[in-house]
């Protein structure tokens, strides 16, 4: 049986550009808004499940959810730049 990841990255660029979000796929299960630049700033914690009573799921999910977040930007970039050095390549390349 296929799970989900523990964690989704969202955004709704349409209508907030400076915002991304982090969903949290597994118990208890959020979507976390925050800023695109920085995770801190914007913050805002959608529960779908009920809120933890412990200050310390909620503070574990959220440094998950940043380390995640830090890769997966991380990630992104190093995928663009990759393009970005192929499309060169190609361009170099052609004959006219």
């Amino acid at each position: 049986m296929k799970k989900l990841p523990k964690f989704l990255f969202a955004d709704n660029s349409l209508e907030s550009l400076d915002l991304i979000y982090v969903v949290h796929t597994q118990t208890p299960r959020c979507i976390i808004q925050c800023d695109v630049e920085e995770f801190e700033k914007d913050q805002y914690i959608f529960w779908l499940d009920e809120t933890p009573d412990s200050k310390k799921v909620i503070q574990k999910v959220l440094k998950e959810a940043k380390e995640f977040i830090e890769d997966e930007l991380d990630n992104e970039d190093i995928l663009y730049d990759e393009e970005e050095d192929k499309l060169e390549d190609l361009e170099d390349n052609e004959i006219f």
